[in-house]
């Protein structure tokens, strides 16, 4: 793979997250993914991920995903990121920042590495990128 590869498939993820185009899924995650993160570790299916972010999505309204810093390489990717949303309830501002690390196989996420800090937490970071992939 190339690196060039490799960010087209992050180009993808960031409109699965950020434009909803949950469609691209399929395209983007290993038809079996290995997640690590504060639920543990499971194996999941293109379609058990999809299920996942709509339910994120539908608990956190308004979702949207910042990426601050990321290093592209032929087989990993690993963002900074931040997390915006509307509280379901209340429909107050609520954030959250985090660490993803992502291992590449054909072309696909095959497993990640998810870490999040506490609620409310953000970056100092004055400006996120302006988009995923750039700089």
């Amino acid at each position: 793979m190339s690196r060039e590869t490799v960010r087209a498939l992050f180009d993808n993820w960031e409109r699965v997250w950020n434009d909803d185009q949950h469609g691209l899924i399929a395209e983007c995650v290993a038809d079996v993914h290995i997640r690590h993160d504060g639920a543990g570790t499971r194996q999941m299916t293109p379609q058990q991920y999809l299920a996942e972010i709509v339910t994120a999505k539908q608990n956190r309204p308004n979702t949207r995903v910042f990426v601050y810093d990321h290093k592209i390489g032929e087989d990993h990717a690993w963002f900074r990121f931040g997390l915006t949303w509307s509280d379901a309830v209340t429909g107050g501002p609520r954030s959250r920042a985090g660490l993803a690390l992502w291992r590449i196989e054909q072309d696909r996420m095959a497993e990640s590495w998810l870490s999040l800090l506490a609620l409310g937490s953000t970056w100092p970071d004055v400006k996120s990128q302006k988009s995923w992939t750039s700089r």
